[in-house]
């Protein structure tokens, strides 16, 4: 039995934060100069009584309706996110319960970013195709507006929340649909995306810039810290090494590839990337205009979004990679 997707769908909250609300608290900042750093346009803000939970049933549910799914036979839950409504319960617990599931399933959290959608992808792989279950639910769901400073411009730019449902079933069919899989970590750059405040631990042990005082705003509550260079950096050493990793256990070259959906962390570091692999415009979607970075929710958004504007079509090999917090990266090469 191969693993491959079945179906895909997205939620996104309904609060919504345009460039002009942004520019209007950050004169120094025009519309036109955040759309042209960012390339986002607007973002969906969970409502303050709306927590990743919340998020991951409205997709799942949009899920089943959507594509007429049973949730009967669902078999297994996998829930990514790194804003968990509580530190326990697993917010799997919370989900399944939530989207009215069997409770002869079994349910887990990942907590991951960016490379989130990877790994769970990975995961439901592995346990089709081990013979422990046939139908798996991935769904990616974050609420990072919850971590941000409303004075930290530099994140509250980028940053939106959303959540994503997939639906990976086993097939009888002989091809992999999941290739080239690739993983990466290196914990030693954690220090450059993280939340200081909320957890057990104080950030600050790891992460110096992080504390309020180097970052010339008044503390709010989690205060989200990202070292944009060091994250540009990072992005631009690892993406090119793992695109080859990706290729080269596929067995294939680049322009055996038809698209490529990497995760939506902004435009201008898109357009690096493309540029320094060589990738042809066509051949690359973006799709953050209207939701940000949805950290592990951005992938099978622009999924649903290349498909639905007819860039994603059946048997494509699509190359999807994430890359960021962890620092964390992993890609693979999915049959459409």
């Amino acid at each position: 039995m191969k693993a491959r997707v079945q179906a895909v769908e997205y939620y996104l909250p309904e609060n919504v934060l345009t460039n002009l609300d942004l520019a209007t608290e950050f004169p120094e900042w025009s519309v036109d100069k955040i759309s042209a750093k960012t390339g986002i346009e607007r973002r969906h803000i969970a409502a303050p009584d709306q927590f990743s939970s919340h998020l991951a049933i409205a997709a799942g549910e949009r899920l089943f309706k959507q594509k007429n799914i049973d949730r009967s036979t669902i078999e297994y839950l996998i829930v990514c996110t790194q804003s968990p409504d509580y530190y326990l319960p697993t917010t799997a617990c919370l989900v399944q319960d939530g989207l009215g599931l069997r409770t002869e399933i079994g349910a887990t959290d990942i907590t991951l970013g960016c490379s989130g959608y990877i790994y769970a992808l990975g995961l439901a792989k592995g346990l089709i195709e081990s013979g422990q279950v046939t139908n798996v639910l991935v769904i990616t769901a974050d609420t990072y507006s919850k971590f941000i400073n409303p004075k930290d411009k530099s994140v509250r730019t980028i940053f939106g929340d959303g959540s994503a449902a997939t639906l990976i079933t086993g097939s009888d069919d002989d091809e992999d649909h999941f290739t080239g899989i690739t993983y990466g970590t290196n914990g030693a750059g954690a220090k450059n995306l993280i939340v200081p405040n909320g957890g057990l631990r104080p950030g600050t042990d790891i992460s110096p810039k992080a504390a309020i005082s180097e970052r010339n705003i008044e503390e709010s509550q989690y205060d989200i810290f990202m070292d944009g260079p060091e994250i540009f950096n990072f992005t631009l050493d690892i993406v090119p090494s793992s695109v080859d990793s990706i290729l080269s256990k596929a067995s294939l070259e680049l322009d055996d590839i038809d698209l490529f959906v990497f995760h939506q962390a902004n435009a201008f570091m898109l357009e690096h990337l493309r540029k320094k692999l060589g990738v042809p415009k066509e051949k690359f979607f973006v799709a953050l205009e209207e939701s940000g970075n949805t950290v592990s929710s951005t992938i099978p958004i622009a999924l649903v979004e290349a498909e639905r504007r007819g860039a994603l079509k059946p048997e494509m090999r699509v190359m999807i990679l994430g890359f960021g917090v962890g620092l964390s990266w992993g890609g693979m090469i999915v049959k459409w």
